[in-house]
This record gives C-alpha cells, sequence and structure tokens, in this order.
C-alpha cells in the first residue's frame, strides 16, 4: 500500500503567488478549493481509495462543511498549518502559534486528535529543524515536510528517503514520511507529484512508484493540490517562472489522477505507517542534531 495525501489549499495560497498575493488581501479571491476537493472526494470514492488531507487551517475555518464531508468519505485529517507561510520566514514563537491555532481548530471540528502535519511548501530544512520538536511538543506522531530533493525553495537531499524516526530533545521522536523521490546518478530526483506530477510522462512516474514497491520494498508517497485538477481557475500574473510552475499541465492532472488511482494500492498515511512499521522502524533512527 502506497499513501496518498491531498494539500487542501487553494489557488492563491501557493508559494509561486507569495510574491503578489499578500495573505491579507486572501479573502477577495473566488474561493474554488470546496469544489475542487469535492471533485477529488469523488473520484476517491469512484475507486474506494482513502487518503490523508492535510488541511489548511485557513480553509477548515472558512468551509468546516468541507472537513465534515472529507471525515465522512473514511479519510484521515492532518494538517497543513494555518497561514501556508514558509516556516524560514518566521520563528519558533510564530511557528508554535501558527500550528497550534491549526490543531486546535481541526480538533474542535472533528472531535478526536489530529496526528500528522505537512509544512507549507516543504519548508523544514536544515535551517528549520527546530520545527520537529514544536510539532512533537503539540502532540504530532509524524510529519511529512522534509523533501529529499535539490530545489530553490526548499529540500534536504541527504536526509532519508523512507519512512524513519527522528529523535528529538527530551526523549520525544516524531516519524517522518518523506515525498516519494527514485535515484539516478547518486541524486535524488523527485517524483511524489504536485508539479512533478504535472510535468513528467504518466509512465515515468509509474515506473518510479513500481521501482519503489517492488525493488526498494519500500510504500511510496504522492500528493497532489486540489487547484491542480482546476484548469479554469483563475489567472494570476506572476512571473513566467511562477506560472509555469503552476498552470503547466492543469487540464492533463485529473486524467492522469485517475490513472494513478486505478494502477496502485493507496491508503491514508497513517495506515500506510501502521501496516510498514515494521520496515520503518527497522531504519536507523536519525536524530535532528539538536
Amino acid at each position: 500500500m502506497n499513501a496518498l495525501t491531498i494539500d487542501v489549499e487553494d489557488y492563491f495560497h501557493v508559494q509561486a503567488f507569495a510574491h503578489v498575493i499578500e495573505p491579507a488581501a486572501w479573502d477577495r479571491y473566488p474561493l474554488r478549493v470546496e469544489k475542487n476537493t469535492c471533485r477529488l472526494l469523488e473520484l476517491l470514492e469512484r475507486r474506494g481509495v482513502r487518503a490523508t488531507f492535510f488541511i489548511l487551517g485557513w480553509v477548515a475555518e472558512r468551509c468546516p462543511g468541507l472537513v465534515r464531508r472529507i471525515v465522512a468519505g473514511g479519510h484521515e485529517i492532518a494538517s497543513h498549518g494555518y497561514s501556508h507561510q514558509r516556516i524560514d520566514r518566521g520563528d519558533e514563537k510564530n511557528f508554535r502559534a501558527d500550528v497550534g491555532r491549526a490543531k486546535g481548530l481541526l480538533e474542535d471540528q472533528l472531535g478526536a486528535p489530529v496526528l500528522g502535519y505537512r509544512a507549507p511548501s516543504y519548508s523544514i530544512t536544515a535551517k528549520t529543524l527546530w520545527a520537529l520538536d514544536i510539532l512533537a511538543e503539540l502532540g504530532f506522531e509524524y510529519d511529512s515536510s522534509i523533501f529529499p530533493v535539490h530545489h530553490d525553495n526548499y529540500g534536504m537531499p541527504d536526509a532519508p528517503r523512507f519512512p524513519h524516526v527522528k529523535k528529538l530533545r527530551e526523549g520525544r521522536r516524531l516519524i517522518e514520511f518523506p515525498p516519494s523521490t527514485f535515484t539516478a546518478c547518486g541524486v535524488n530526483l523527485p517524483v511524489a507529484g504536485g508539479g512533478y506530477f504535472r510535468l513528467f510522462p504518466y509512465e515515468l512516474t509509474a515506473w518510479a512508484i513500481r521501482r519503489i514497491n517492488s525493488k526498494e520494498k519500500q510504500p511510496a508517497m504522492v500528493y497532489l493540490h486540489p487547484w491542480e485538477i482546476d484548469p479554469d481557475q483563475p489567472r494570476v500574473a506572476a512571473g513566467w517562472r511562477s506560472e509555469f510552475r503552476h498552470y503547466h499541465n492543469l487540464q492533463a492532472t485529473e486524467s492522469k489522477f485517475a490513472r494513478l488511482l486505478a494502477d496502485f494500492s493507496w491508503g491514508p498515511m497513517a495506515n500506510v505507517l501502521s501496516t510498514s512499521w515494521s520496515d520503518a522502524s527497522a531504519q536507523c533512527e536519525v536524530g535532528d542534531g539538536l
């Protein structure tokens, strides 16, 4: 079984537009996340697939019915923080307040603990590993924020590629489940989803997942955003690079995603960790150097 994850945020929340859209302006943009997420829920229901939804607190606050619908579909709820700001743009106090606010909001709506977290833009890096201690202190049990690749905005290319335990301060531990990569010529290449899923041919993505499953005997983990199946979303003038990253191949994402659901076995992240934990726990525990 592989882990299927959905980052529930809207098109105007993305890092690619952060230089032209301030958070204070978000409420002025038409909200499309609820409709797009419901479309994803329909696709998942059709295939009988369950997933983990990393929900932005800002969205949960404005769309409480969406959270209830996700839960009713049998899916896992996890946190994507509240304000979708990169961790390195603030400090430990800001991070604790943001994550605590989102966790409390989601748990009030669910009436149950929220155990998983994913940082906006995978922004837990070598400079922000202190965030893992705060997550553990707040009661999270697993994280999916460290991308073991080179990237201009995120990444820890030397980090482990598969689920492992992070040893933290005061004897705390946190399971880390990285987005999937494959290795070529000693370099980790991203294949987990998002823009990579839209950019690469489907056959490459499928090949990489099969390789992870059959040769490396590990679960893959992929992610998708609801706005990625919405080619009719409003266009934001943000410069060619940001626009390419955001809009490339939107029209093809839904059909590729449907193929992905059909070709592989999927489940929520917590389920995948529980069923494959004998493999994950066998890996060396990794200290964070703090």
